[in-house]
């Protein structure tokens, strides 16, 4: 087993390592997947979210033992990266790596702070009518904007991938989770409205969010409109045929 953990709870490595023992016993189920699932627990006072991550089969297993960092250490590396550029993100706590025959990668986990928020992007999406809710596209829109010039490219921007949490004034918090497909680099205009496709976003929501990106990157306002319109529509459009040839294979 190999383990890393902040500094901060290095005194709790005992209690961390117990978290994966227990995982399976463990029944307070957060998201329940088919290979990585998500549970919550406690370390000592504070309440921790435990990701699980299957065992890889054996092509997989040879590329993150040998030629790429696994899942569970990305999450927790960028998360870090996340934190000292000012983007919130539960905190990460520590990830954990079984290691099996010929040091080949096993089950593995991250650990990090649960983050009780008040809605996710998804909310947005599906009530047109919900309460101040320009106003949190505009200010999501910031947030984003923030991320691409930290050259964070967050390769799933979906709507369940960020969480909302209200604060006073109506000003929002917005914290990224499921971490591990990320880039960094210079994003130019095109690349950065197309790390908007993934949020099935509507008309009326990408005039919003085209309009705020193109003041704070000192665009044209029709140029964004027009880049960010036409990713959306070609995601949607690719999304649409590949459910269509699943359904004419029978398969689900």
């Amino acid at each position: 087993m190999k383990i890393t953990i902040h500094p901060k709870y290095n005194q709790q490595q005992e209690a961390i390592v117990n978290l994966t023992r227990t995982f399976f016993q463990n029944d307070r189920v957060l998201v329940e997947g088919s290979r990585n699932s998500i549970k919550t627990s406690f370390l000592g006072d504070e309440e921790v979210n435990i990701k699980f991550f299957q065992k890889p089969g054996i092509i997989k297993s040879i590329i993150y033992s040998f030629f790429k960092s696994t899942k569970a250490k990305r999450s927790y590396d960028y998360a870090h990266y996340l934190i000292e550029h000012a983007i919130l993100t539960p905190f990460p706590i520590a990830y954990v790596e079984e290691r099996k025959l010929f040091g080949l990668l096993g089950n593995s986990f991250y650990i990090s702070h649960q983050v009780n928020c008040d809605f996710t992007f998804r909310e947005l999406i599906h009530n047109p009518k919900f309460p101040e809710r320009e106003a949190i596209l505009k200010q999501f829109t910031a947030f984003t904007y923030k991320m691409h010039e930290a050259k964070i490219h967050f390769q799933d921007h979906s709507p369940g991938n960020t969480l909302i949490v209200k604060r006073e004034n109506g000003v929002y918090d917005f914290y990224l989770i499921d971490l591990n497909r990320m880039k960094f680099d210079e994003l130019s205009l095109e690349q950065r409205m197309d790390n908007f496709k993934k949020l099935w976003l509507s008309k009326q929501m990408i005039q919003i969010i085209a309009k705020e990106y193109a003041q704070l990157a000192q665009q044209p306002d029709e140029l964004v409109l027009k880049l960010l319109m036409e990713k959306s529509r070609l995601f949607k459009q690719k999304t649409a045929r590949k459910k269509y040839i699943k359904r004419f294979l029978g398969k689900k």
